[in-house]
């Protein structure tokens, strides 16, 4: 990479890893705009860049629908019972004479209110549940009426009987689910992270599992990824694995491509680009609020 960047003011960050722009970022000297093609953008940041005057911006927008479909989809295969029943059909069992829970009249609670938070909180509440979102401070929101603050996040996850971590991975939000945070919540509701696994301490989630304080668990983001052969996540009670695909809806490569022609286009413009990233908070800007340090 050191090779490519002289001379460069305009970098696509795609499939990327950090070292290979951290190691050599003295000589992207001439670098002004790196376009990020996921959302999260904790992959590609590290304190030189967040401390330059290099513009970042990040495919907001892509994949917000297709993240907030499979949340939906995973709160139905608890709550319909289909999750066991896939497992039951692996391993040739026909287990009837059960019954199943109903989403309408439950409570969702959605911890950070960005698109993909509020897309999820939007279509659960097509489908009867009652939702509640947690966001950097506490204000009132147009659509939902009221968005609570990290002072509330305890209080109202004793009240969910399904929470999703739709957060970034920034400061303030590191292992933000911890031990306290598992305790918190409701016995016997279901936990769903599409946000990032490091907002996880996931030996507390293990824990909760294991215990059989939460009804069962549907991961799309872990802490180390691809999970290796001996990751306790394989096994895992009542648990569902997804590898970090929760957002790959068909033809999203083109989706992100077409972002960032845009912003080319913008760019060469002198215009304001779509999708800016507070590069100092660590995620992209709707509100510039950030969540307090603990």
């Amino acid at each position: 990479m050191t090779g490519a960047l002289p001379g460069a003011d305009v970098l696509f960050w795609w499939g990327a890893e950090r070292p290979w722009l951290e190691s050599s970022w003295a000589a992207a000297g001439d670098l002004r705009w790196i376009q990020s093609a996921s959302d999260g953008v904790d992959g590609l940041l590290f304190p030189a860049l967040a401390a330059s005057d290099v513009q970042v911006t990040n495919a907001r927008g892509v994949f917000d629908d297709s993240i907030a479909e499979w949340a939906i989809a995973a709160i139905m295969a608890f709550a319909t019972g289909l999750r066991r029943s896939i497992v039951d059909t692996t391993d040739g069992r026909w287990e009837d004479g059960r019954s199943r829970s109903r989403v309408a009249g439950s409570h969702l609670v959605v911890v950070g209110p960005g698109p993909i938070g509020r897309g999820a909180a939007r279509r659960a509440r097509h489908l009867g549940m009652h939702v509640t979102l947690v966001g950097r401070a506490p204000r009132d929101d147009s659509e939902f009426g009221r968005i609570e603050g990290p002072e509330d996040l305890h209080e109202a996850l004793g009240r969910a009987d399904h929470v999703l971590n739709a957060l970034p991975l920034a400061e303030g939000t590191r292992r933000l689910f911890d031990g306290a945070a598992f305790a918190a919540i409701k016995p016997g509701a279901v936990f769903l992270n599409v946000g990032r696994g490091g907002t996880v301490e996931e030996p507390a989630l293990l824990d909760a599992l294991a215990a059989g304080r939460l009804a069962g668990a549907a991961l799309d983001v872990f802490d180390e990824e691809p999970l290796p052969a001996d990751s306790p996540w394989w096994s895992a009670p009542n648990t569902i694995v997804s590898p970090h695909v929760c957002g790959d809806f068909e033809g999203w490569e083109r989706a992100v491509v077409d972002v960032f022609v845009d912003n080319l286009g913008r760019y060469a413009r002198g215009e304001p680009l779509r999708n800016p990233v507070d590069v100092r908070a660590g995620f992209g800007i709707g509100r510039v609020e950030r969540w307090p340090t603990r």
